[in-house]
C-alpha cells in the first residue's frame, strides 16, 4: 500500500499545514523550475516542490504514480534525484505501512506522511532552531479531570458531536464543581459550545474527532506527574492497572516490549498504595516495575489492558527515540475516528 497519491491541487495546502502543525514551520512552497530538465522517468514519478528553509534549499518529492512502486525502486530514484539535483531530497506520500516506514527509516530515507508522520534525518540540523520555536502551550491548558472528560467523549464509538457533561463526570467519579469547571474551560476554549435541553445542560462540538482532538491537542498535558520503581503488591497488579509507557505502545506497533514492564496508576490507587506500605526503589531490581504515577484515572476505556491510545499518545510524544515517533505513527490507526 505504499502509494497513495496526494491530488495535485491540494498538494501545497496540505504539506504546508502539516510542516506549520509538526515543526512550527511557516513553509512557503513553489515549483522547482529544473523539473523540465530531469529524465522522464523522474518526472512522471514525482510532482517537485522547492522548500527554503533558512539558507537551505530542499526539494521535496511528492508521488504522483498511479501504480504502488516498490520500496527499492523509490530509493533509487530518490538517489538519482538528489545526485542530479544537488540539494536534500524528501519523499512525500499519502499514505505508507508500518512496515514500509520502518523499511524507509532503515535506509535513512527522509519522507513525510502528511497529517501522520514526517522523518528527517539529514535535516535534522537545520530543524532544531524551528523545533525551539513551536507554538508554546497556552496559559489556559485544560486541567486534568477536563482532558480526562474530553479524551472520554472523544473515545466514544460511535461518536456523540452532542453530549452531556454530567454523564461522562459521574463515569469518571468527579464532583459537581469539577463538572462546572470543565464545563467553563472547554467553552473558553473553543472546544465546544454549551446549551441547554430542558433542566440538561449539553455540549455541542462543531469539528469532527479528529479536528477537535488537533485542536485541543494544545491545551492537552501529559498525563504522567512521576515516575517511580516499585515491588508488586496485589493491588498493583493486572488487572487493576493498565499498560502504559512503552509497554504499551508495544502493544500497539512493532516496537519491542521494554525490558521493565510500566503501569499506569490513578491518584487513588497510589494513595491506596501508600498506605498499604508499597516499597518504592531508588532504581529497578529484578522482579519489580515502573509506575506511572497520571494525573487522572489511567483507565478512561473500559476492559482494555492498556492506557487509552489518546493519553498514551500525549504521554510520549516529546520522547526523541525515532523509534518511538515511527510507533506513534502506527499507534494513531488505533484512534476511535
Amino acid at each position: 500500500m505504499l502509494n497513495k497519491p496526494i491530488p495535485v491541487p491540494d498538494l501545497d495546502t496540505t504539506v504546508t499545514h502539516y510542516l506549520h502543525d509538526a515543526l512550527g514551520i511557516v513553509a512557503k512552497l513553489r515549483p522547482w523550475a529544473g523539473t523540465g530538465k530531469l529524465p522522464y522517468f523522474l518526472q512522471d514519478a514525482f510532482e517537485l516542490r522547492e522548500l527554503q528553509l533558512r539558507d537551505r534549499q530542499i526539494l521535496l518529492a511528492i508521488d504522483r504514480q498511479a501504480t504502488q512502486p516498490a520500496l527499492a525502486n523509490v530509493r533509487s530514484q530518490l538517489d538519482k534525484l538528489s545526485a542530479l539535483v544537488g540539494h536534500p531530497v524528501v519523499y512525500v506520500t499519502g499514505a505508507l505501512a508500518s512496515y514500509e516506514r520502518k523499511r524507509l527509516i532503515e535506509q535513512k530515507v527522509s519522507f513525510i506522511v502528511p497529517g501522520n508522520q514526517l522523518y528527517l534525518p539529514d535535516l535534522g540540523i537545520d530543524l532544531r532552531e524551528y523545533f525551539r520555536h513551536r507554538p508554546q502551550v497556552p496559559d489556559t491548558a485544560l486541567s486534568p479531570a477536563t482532558q480526562a472528560m474530553l479524551i472520554t467523549a472523544l473515545l466514544r464509538k460511535p461518536w456523540q458531536a452532542d453530549w452531556q457533561p454530567a454523564e461522562i463526570v459521574t463515569e469518571l467519579g468527579y464532583t459537581p464543581m469539577t463538572l462546572s469547571r470543565a464545563v467553563k474551560e472547554l467553552t473558553a476554549a473553543g472546544v465546544a459550545t454549551l446549551h441547554s435541553e430542558g433542566r440538561a445542560r449539553r455540549l455541542r462540538v462543531v469539528r469532527s474527532p479528529a479536528e477537535t482532538w488537533e485542536h485541543a491537542k494544545p491545551l492537552l498535558r501529559n498525563p504522567v506527574k512521576r515516575r517511580v520503581w516499585a515491588h508488586p503488591i496485589p493491588a498493583l497488579k493486572p488487572p487493576h492497572v493498565r499498560l502504559a509507557g512503552l509497554s504499551a505502545l508495544a502493544r500497539y506497533s512493532m516496537l519491542a516490549e521494554p525490558q521493565w514492564p510500566i503501569y499506569a496508576v490513578s491518584p487513588a490507587q497510589w494513595k491506596a498504595a501508600t498506605q498499604a506500605g508499597v516499597e518504592t526503589l531508588p532504581e529497578p531490581l529484578p522482579g519489580a516495575y515502573e509506575l506511572q504515577l497520571w494525573h487522572y484515572n489511567p483507565a478512561l476505556v473500559p476492559d482494555s489492558a492498556t492506557v487509552d491510545p489518546l493519553s498514551l499518545t500525549l504521554s510520549l510524544q516529546d520522547e526523541a527515540d525515532e523509534r518511538v515517533q515511527l510507533a506513534l505513527g502506527e499507534l494513531k490507526e488505533h484512534f476511535p475516528w
